[in-house]
């Protein structure tokens, strides 16, 4: 039997969204259950799938659209280019997600200048007639054979400045006739031949069009932000015209059952009279509040509301719709679930439930976690937002709003913001002896680097904005300047950054604290009791861990022991332990950061409040930890009590080719066991002070070793530590449990996870570099070539933000498999960056891991795609 690709709108419904895509689908719906809809058929998405794979439309797929066509005909008594009774269409786009205003769309197809006359003629309405064909011959020309709107437009206004007016509709029947001449000779000028008389072939055109507009550029970048699969393809929809245009009393308006924006329960929209509906789309007039409509057409109004109410009560959400009024009559051209705010998103769901329309459950799905983001953090004034434009769009790496006066040091962002200036760090990237400049400063801008970059990591754990990997910038670190677009910016001069969008605007945008209302707590409640995964948080700092036990972290499954090593009062005496000569100055250095570690993992259990807290041990190589200039390098020297010379061969010694896989984790300990000593002994000591002082919190700490790909090396490294930590438990004379682990961030250890389980309590994985290491791609390099990997359709994600669940999840599975086989009290979970991304977390959950960790303001977001991962699979 042939596959069918065609589809009358009474032969689908809401199910079909996949095939029928969301607007075809809704079409049928609004059919099916009796509402006002002119009649048409969609063309399946996977047509549109067919279509690329052929290069052209097929013929069996033509065939069924020539039948399609025959029955459109059938059930409006018109017909296609008839001189008595001629059909006139819309085709518009409809992917399966919502994707607004990113595909094309084509009014009033099946006008030639035969048939103009016809309709004109026959309904005595001349004006109309020739406005519905200035139109169709602007938008196909634009949307079809890509000639550029402002050609047309310019044309428009010369012939309203000729004839003394301001509006479209101001222009006369004849205005516009000789308008629709212009029009088709500047379409031949540009295109080379004439405009298409034949509406068959307008409409194959127009199909041809809305299937390349699946992949525009901005559907292509809106698709890749919004997780939409380009193998999913477009549906197209051929509708039959209803004329917002006709008359006076006549219109088009787009309308919300609630307030997208607070979500408040009332009708919010905005209509025109005597217009098209691109008209309000594309803000070509001022259109007037839905309010207005009552005033104008009563019973209109009255017919519209009821609609929205047998709309919002059949789809249990908020709708957003489209209509059209021909001559005071209602037709319904579309409905979907209303794209909304964070805040709307939450009260609507929580008003439905409490109006008895959807449950619980229902309300936690029908959250976005991703727009969670926007609730923790500050946000631009969007009003002022919106006429702003924006000078570079980079990587949007770590969500909120920043704006402030330009630094290029970390040491200066320090400065400036302890004397009260709001800053922003620009870097061409960032190392981890920036931290306390990214902590002092509003916002992080860098040249290089991903979404996993060091400085997008470390922004997104302090809940900082940061755009990364804005190439257009060209830098000028050593006299504190840099060029973008043109414009040369220098220390002190002021940028806004938006950290969910990418954008980079010139001057200071006004920025407005998240607001965090009763609902919020009411969803997450209702996600903590469905969901079986634990969410834990990445923490450095007592601070970062009590934020993120606010906001319902059950743990830290993530402690980078090396951040705390920068703060100034120990880098100093680390730098000592890396030029020390002898194990004996290493001890030395090492037991001055002793004190100061111990104090650290006191402080973090205690903000733990008696969850679990992972720390892992030293994991970068040491040549992050060594000083870069030369004034910091002669007062190491003289500390030292060796000469800069020496110490310039220390750090050049230091260099490696390849740092992210050389000398670095577990390494370290196998060359300096004294470290995984020295932090062995803070761990231990910590939790036995902190158990004394407070015996309710019951510590157990959980020690990482990082990088671990062989089970000899970690055994090794193991034994170090449970010699160590059993000492000081004995010395101490108490009872302590602890738990020794290791991440899973090379494929060799995912594949050997069976040996190296019997080393290990628990697997915590570790994706960044799990990734990382599957791909052979440098994280902080990938972003120089991926784009052209999605211009080509290589890739449609980062797989840096978004867990690659073929190859480094199949790596997970083998890891968890053999691990378990082995070892079954072993435990689970992942801590690199995709521990806070919804789809990552979703697959999480199906390969059995017991817990995720992110960074703090990512864990409502990560306790809600639990939630929905756990439900969707109940």
């Amino acid at each position: 039997m042939t596959k069918k690709y065609v589809y009358l709108f009474s032969e689908g419904n809401a199910s079909m969204r996949e095939l029928l895509g969301g607007k075809g689908a809704n079409l049928a719906e609004m059919t099916n259950i009796g509402l006002p809809v002119p009649q048409g058929f969609t063309i399946s998405t996977e047509a549109c799938t067919q279509y690329y794979e052929d290069g052209k439309i097929n013929d069996e797929i033509i065939a069924q659209i020539e039948e399609g066509i025959t029955k459109m005909e059938e059930i409006t008594g018109k017909k296609f280019g008839d001189l008595e009774n001629p059909l006139l269409v819309s085709v518009r786009s409809g992917a399966r997600a919502s994707m607004p205003g990113m595909m094309d769309t084509i009014l009033n197809l099946g006008l030639n200048d035969e048939v103009v006359e016809v309709i004109a003629k026959k309904t005595g309405n001349e004006r109309w007639a020739r406005d519905c064909y200035r139109r169709f011959i602007q938008m196909y020309s634009d949307v079809v054979m890509e000639v550029g709107k402002k050609y047309f437009e310019e044309l428009i206004d010369e012939m309203k400045a000729s004839r003394h007016v301001t509006e479209d509709i101001d222009l006369t029947a004849d205005d516009l006739k000789q308008l629709a001449i212009q029009f088709k000779k500047e379409y031949k000028e540009k295109v080379g031949t004439d405009f298409p008389d034949d509406p068959k072939e307008q409409l194959y055109g127009a199909i041809k069009a809305v299937f390349r507009s699946w992949d525009n550029p901005r559907a292509n970048v809106y698709r890749r932000d919004n997780d939409i699969p380009f193998s999913w393809g477009t549906a197209v929809n051929v509708q039959e015209m209803a004329f917002g245009n006709w008359s006076d009393e006549s219109g088009t308006g787009v309308a919300f059952t609630r307030d997208p924006a607070t979500g408040e329960k009332k009708l919010m929209g905005e209509f025109l009279i005597n217009a098209q509906g691109e008209d309000v789309v594309a803000g070509v007039r001022t259109p007037q509040p839905i309010s207005a409509l009552k005033d104008v057409m009563p019973e209109v109004y009255a017919q519209f509301e009821e609609v929205c109410k047998i709309l919002e009560n059949h789809y249990h959400d908020m709708q957003d719709m489209e209509f059209t009024i021909q001559d005071r009559k209602l037709y319904m051209l579309q409905t979907r679930n209303g794209k909304r705010t964070a805040q709307a998103a939450l009260k609507v769901a929580c008003d439905l439930v409490d109006e008895g329309m959807i449950t619980p459950k229902d309300a936690v799905l029908m959250i976005d976690p991703r727009n969670l983001d926007t609730l923790l953090h500050p946000t631009f004034d969007q009003k002022i937002l919106k006429e702003t434009p924006y000078v570079a769009k980079a990587l949007g790496a770590s969500p909120g709003a920043a704006a402030g006066k330009i630094v290029f040091t970390a040491e200066d962002a320090k400065e400036w913001a302890s004397r009260g200036e709001k800053v922003v760090l620009v870097r061409l990237e960032t190392s981890p002896e920036d931290i306390e400049g990214m902590k002092s400063a509003q916002g992080i801008l860098t040249v290089r680097g991903g979404m996993t970059s060091h400085a997008a990591v470390v922004a997104r754990g302090m809940g900082t904005c940061c755009v990364s990997g804005c190439g257009d910038i060209s830098m000028d670190e050593v006299n504190k300047k840099f060029t973008l677009k043109g414009k040369v910016y220098h220390e002190g001069d002021c940028i806004s950054l938006d950290g969910s969008t990418g954008k980079i605007y010139d001057g200071i945008i006004p920025t407005v604290d998240a607001q965090i209302g009763g609902e919020f707590g009411r969803i997450m409640a209702w996600a903590d009791e469905y969901r079986t995964m634990s969410v834990r948080t990445n923490a450095d700092t007592p601070k970062d861990a009590k934020k993120a036990i606010e906001l319902g972290a059950q743990g830290i499954g993530l402690c980078r022991t090396e951040h705390m090593f920068f703060e100034a009062d120990r880098i100093a005496a680390f730098r000592e332990m890396i030029c020390s000569d002898t194990l004996e100055e290493r001890e030395q250095a090492l037991n001055k950061i002793l004190p100061m570690q111990q104090h650290d993992f006191e402080e973090l259990y205690k903000a733990c409040n008696g969850y679990p807290v992972t720390i892992r041990f030293l994991d970068p190589p040491l040549h992050e930890f060594v000083p870069t200039e030369q004034e910091d390098i002669e007062l190491l020297a003289q500390a030292q009590g060796k000469t800069v010379e020496q110490i310039n061969a220390i750090i050049d010694g230091l260099h490696e080719f390849n740092p992210m896989m050389g000398h670095r984790g577990l390494r370290l300990a196998v060359t300096y066991p004294e470290i995984a000593k020295m932090q062995t002994r803070a761990v231990i000591r910590a939790a036995i002070k902190v158990n004394q002082e407070q015996p309710e919190l019951n510590v157990q700490p959980e020690i990482m070793i990082p990088l671990a790909g062989d089970a000899t090396e970690l055994k090794y490294v193991k034994d170090i530590v449970v010699q160590v930590a059993n000492e000081e438990i004995q010395n101490a004379n108490v009872e302590l449990k602890y738990h020794v682990g290791t991440m899973i961030e090379i494929p060799r250890a995912a594949l050997t996870a069976d040996e190296i389980a019997k080393q290990a309590d628990f697997f915590c994985f570790g994706t960044n570099d799990l990734t990382q290491m599957t791909y052979g791609f440098s994280r902080d390099d990938a972003g120089k070539f991926l784009q052209s990997y999605y211009d080509h359709k290589i890739f449609e994600q980062d797989p840096f933000a978004k867990l690659d669940q073929v190859g480094v999840g199949k790596l997970m599975k083998i890891a968890i498999q053999l691990g378990k086989e082995t070892n079954p009290d072993l435990h689970l979970g992942i801590c690199g960056e995709h521990g806070g991304d919804p789809s990552s977390i979703e697959f999480c959950h199906k390969i059995g891991l017991d817990y995720v960790s992110c960074s703090p303001y990512r864990v409502p977001i990560a306790r809600l795609a639990a939630a929905q991962a756990a439900i969707k699979e109940g």
